[in-house]
């Protein structure tokens, strides 16, 4: 957790955002897309890692189930409302 509490999760970013940009490409090119789902919403167990790793746009501190949006979630809700 950055110092301002928020959560940097670069690669996840600039993963998220790549993708993003194709689907933006994709409905300019006259797709008709209906939705598009991220992986995943929240930090939760995972079957192969259990709590080891996180893959959510949205941090769970396990200890206190308190949820905090990471940057990745920032930069969908941006996207979206652009």
């Amino acid at each position: 957790m950055e110092s301002d509490g928020s959560i940097d999760d670069g690669e996840r970013t600039e993963f998220l955002e790549a993708h993003l940009e194709a689907v933006r490409d994709a409905v300019a090119a006259g797709l008709p897309l209906r939705g598009y789902f991220v992986w995943s919403l929240l930090d939760n167990w995972e079957w192969a890692w259990g709590c080891s790793r996180r893959f959510g746009i949205v941090h769970v501190d396990y200890r206190t189930q308190k949820r905090t949006p990471k940057r990745s979630a920032g930069r969908l809700a941006a996207f979206l409302r652009s």
